[in-house]
């Protein structure tokens, strides 16, 4: 099996740069990443209720260097070492704590004295649990009266379940707040896309790569996501507009509401007894996306610089240390300020600048690179707005999409060849296979990765089979992962270079929406589901009536298959329908989930078929199966 490769000159040279660039004698980020430290974990390796290991503690002990290797860009392997080796409770201030490097999110944990508030419980219950068995021993065992998810992300709620139960919730004992519409839009972005989400965040956080010096050394936001399933419990209590208080136990908590911007649910909040500000994820230790690499709809930085700016202005001389739900906090006023500002206005300059560029008519292509070229260093030279997550690059496409779309203007790119097509006559046009290859490596032995990678892309999706021309654009991509200051942008290089050269391993199709997710899932999404499931071609002609009625919530719906779609209506039934399905929304959550079928159900009377079952079946046929690890970087 071909391994990774050693950095060439040309990738050395070009992360030596930034060694000239950077102020690398700041080292305050080290003295606040390791502040109020309590403890850590004895066994570094946390496990699931089966054993199998979660989270590994001591995963990336090869960032103890302090000089980066040629394979990484210097700057990133600082911002891994923060996340990395900086690990276990830490103490932010007075009644205020937090588990750090247990997975790609911060748990933050605020004792009232008799009870603990729980803020962000991680992405798995094993490293939510561990963290909080960790408080239990240190700081003391006492009852959680409330969790707060500060947004839609997945990353900040799916622990819920290892620091709290549903029976906790349910018997009242335990609060559960989030901001306005956080179910609508945690539900949605794991079913309408939830498949090829998840295989592009196969490459986003590096899960296929080792963890190496020529791997993955993280994800610039946290090193990576843990393994398991995540959980997820109801708000009990929602957040709906700025300046809404609650108190907790005696603690005080002022809410900022902040729509579309990190997340399109997500909220600010202050402890005004503990002089702490909590941002959230609207502020981090590092430049964040606009739009992320694993596909998802992109967020308007001027709405982001907006709220970041109303929380200065709301919060102002209340704080004395600004903690966020990713990386370490930021103490004293005077710097929390400078902090908040800088982050504020780099969303802000991005969108500006790109916008400007626009209307003078550069494009997609053009303006990232233009931007690039002249940073202004009092801005993007600030360790907190490096892009290790998000990049300038990518930033700036977001905000042209965000208000042009993919098109840009230019008739010739309006409807272009698809690329197998694109590459057969890139690859005629340059005088065949072979003397594309010779060119390109002329191209590569001169450092030009970025064109190798443009250019042979043309011939792997003309003959994917080509196995000289996998291993040079592997080659080019590899060192492209290298150079990249952003981790989700070196995992992506470096996962396409293993794909390409080893091809796409298949290791058993994950759940792309787990247990709890389906079954919080409303029906209305998943009926949007199953008409983004059905075949539409292979139902032309076609007219099917369904009616379908829900046992144990009362839910009545009419489906109709015409015209190639699957339309639905809630709260009707037809006379005229082919046949009705009855079964309860248990039964339905368990064919979901693949733990029962719905033959099995028919036969044990739990769901009954009026009318023609033999339109059900034929309705059943036109459904497509997603398959989990489909060609990324090949057709």
């Amino acid at each position: 099996m071909p391994q990774s490769k050693d950095a060439t000159s040309f990738t050395e040279a070009a992360n030596a740069a930034l060694l000239q660039q950077l102020n690398w004698s700041d080292t305050q980020d080290y003295e606040l990443a390791s502040r109020g430290f309590i403890a850590t974990l004895n066994d570094p390796v946390i496990r699931d209720e089966t054993g199998r290991p979660a989270w590994n503690l001591s995963a990336f002990a090869f960032l103890e260097a302090e000089t980066a290797p040629a394979s990484v860009n210097p700057s990133l392997w600082r911002q891994s070492r923060l996340n990395a080796l900086y690990q276990g409770l830490f103490q932010v201030t007075d009644g205020i704590y937090q588990i750090r490097d247990f997975d790609l999110s911060v748990m933050t944990i605020i004792d009232t004295g008799a009870s603990y508030i729980v803020i962000d419980p991680l992405v798995t219950p094993p490293t939510a649990e561990a963290g909080m068995a960790l408080v239990y021993q240190h700081i003391g065992r006492k009852p959680i009266v409330a969790v707060i998810y500060t947004h839609s992300h997945i990353d900040h709620w799916g622990g819920v379940k290892g620091v709290i139960s549903q029976a906790d919730v349910t018997a009242g004992q335990v609060k559960i707040i989030a901001p306005e519409r956080f179910m609508e839009f945690a539900i949605s972005e794991n079913v309408i896309a939830g498949n090829v989400m998840s295989r592009r965040a196969s490459y986003m956080y590096g899960n296929l790569l080792p963890q190496d010096t020529t791997g993955q050394v993280g994800a610039g936001l946290g090193q990576t996501t843990s393994s398991g399933v995540p959980t997820l419990i109801e708000p009990t209590d929602t957040i709906t507009h700025t300046g809404q208080t609650m108190v907790i136990d005696g603690v005080e908590i002022e809410f900022q509401l902040t729509p579309g911007t990190e997340a399109p649910a997500e909220m600010n909040f202050l402890f005004p007894q503990r002089r702490a500000l909590c941002m959230a994820e609207n502020v981090s230790h590092n430049m964040h996306n606009l739009y992320t690499l694993r596909g998802a709809i992109v967020r308007n930085p001027k709405v982001w610089a907006h709220y970041i700016d109303e929380a200065i202005d709301l919060f102002d001389g209340r704080y004395d240390v600004v903690f966020s739900s990713h990386h370490w906090p930021t103490w004293g006023a005077e710097a929390g300020l400078d902090y908040l500002k800088k982050q504020r206005d780099m969303y802000k300059y991005l969108h500006d600048e790109t916008m400007r560029l626009a209307n003078q008519g550069y494009t997609l292509l053009e303006i990232p690179e233009i931007v690039e070229s002249q940073l202004p260093a009092e801005l993007f030279n600030a360790w907190y707005n490096r892009g290790y997550y998000g990049t300038v690059n990518h930033n700036v496409k977001a905000v042209y999409q965000h208000y042009l779309g993919f098109f840009d203007g230019n008739p010739a790119n309006l409807h272009p060849l698809p690329p197998e097509d694109a590459g057969k006559k890139y690859v005629e046009f340059m005088g065949g296979a072979d003397n594309l290859l010779t060119q390109a490596r002329a191209s590569f032995e001169k450092g030009e990765y970025r064109w190798v990678a443009q250019v042979v892309n043309h011939l792997v999706f003309a003959d994917p089979d080509n196995q000289a021309a996998r291993a040079l654009q592997a080659d080019a991509l590899e060192q492209l992962g290298y150079q990249a200051e952003s981790g989700p942008w070196r995992n992506f290089y470096l996962s396409a270079a293993k794909e390409l050269r080893n091809g796409v391993i298949d290791l058993g199709a994950p759940k792309t929406a787990s247990p709890d997710v389906i079954k919080a899932m409303s029906l209305d999404m998943f009926f949007d589901l199953l008409a983004v499931r059905m075949i539409g071609p292979k139902a032309a002609g076609k007219k099917l009536v369904f009616n379908a009625t829900f046992t144990d919530t009362g839910e009545q719906y009419l489906l109709m298959v015409e015209n190639c779609v699957l339309n639905y209506a809630r709260g009707k039934q037809s006379a005229e329908a082919d046949a009705s399905l009855t079964m309860s929304r248990t039964a339905l959550n368990e064919i979901v989930l693949g733990e029962a079928k719905l033959a099995e159900k028919l036969a044990t009377g739990e769901a009954r078929i009026d009318g023609n079952p033999e339109k059900l079946v034929e309705f059943l046929s036109l459904l497509d199966t997603f398959e989990f690890w489909f060609n990324i970087v090949t057709p």
